[in-house]
């Protein structure tokens, strides 16, 4: 079969990480390209591309019919992952949204969640915040990428079931696996952002207003955190 669908850079990082042979289920599909780039190598089985929005959805319905796996992908209008069924699937996969609402999608439908071998989360934002839910669903970090495309910074996290605590807040905040690997996008960002820090450090640190004050100490816990990670690549 000739391969026709194309992913960008980060989205075929996101689909690189999910399991050959598992059952997916992609929450907030938007056209489905991921489903069916999945589907057309083989990688999985079945799969359910879901989304809130009944637009997005009708053109994922086409994208699958054009592309002949209308009998291997259905779609499904669902806000999250509440119209998924515990059992139906082994991966859930989110990608391109913020920290704060990936963890809202997870704890709204935790039992099905439960139920799943494996999640695959690409997080705009709050990367920590999704880090340190993984964990309290039950879940361990197995694999993480981060790249850069268009000038913006992505990560992307496996988890498969199994307990596990991370005994330093760097590593929720940075990714315990990138530290230990190295990962050089990490050490540019975060070199990037200890430099942009400490100018806003010194600019604040002159001013005496209350809420100055409070961003202040923010500002300089948030460096001594990089300047933490950091020292991994020493």
């Amino acid at each position: 079969m000739e391969f026709i669908m194309q992913l960008s850079k980060r989205l075929e990082a996101v689909a690189a990480m999910v399991t050959e042979g598992n059952r997916l289920a992609d929450i907030g599909c938007d056209h489905a390209h991921t489903s069916i780039y999945l589907a057309e190598r083989g990688i999985i089985p079945s799969g359910i591309a879901m989304d809130i929005n009944k637009g997005p959805l009708e053109r994922a319905k086409e994208n699958i019919c054009r592309c002949g796996f209308s009998g291997q992908i259905e779609t499904r209008l669902s806000d999250g992952a509440k119209e998924l069924l515990p059992g139906e699937v082994d991966t859930i996969l989110i990608s391109g949204m913020g920290g704060g609402l990936t963890v809202k999608i997870l704890s709204e439908s935790r039992k099905v969640v439960e139920t799943v071998k494996e999640l695959v989360l690409q997080p705009q934002s709050e990367i920590g915040n999704v880090r340190h839910y993984i964990h309290e669903l039950g879940f361990r970090i197995v694999e993480e990428f981060m790249l850069t495309e268009d000038g913006k910074h992505y990560t992307g996290i496996r988890a498969v079931k199994g307990q596990e605590c991370y005994d330093k807040e760097i590593f929720y905040r940075f990714g315990k696996l990138l530290l230990e690997q190295k990962n050089p996008v990490l050490k540019e960002f975060l070199e990037y952002g200890k430099e942009s820090f400490t100018k806003v450090t010194k600019e604040l640190s002159g001013q005496a207003h209350d809420r100055n004050k409070e961003r202040l100490s923010e500002l300089l816990q948030e460096l001594e955190y990089m300047e933490e990670a950091l020292a991994y690549y020493t």
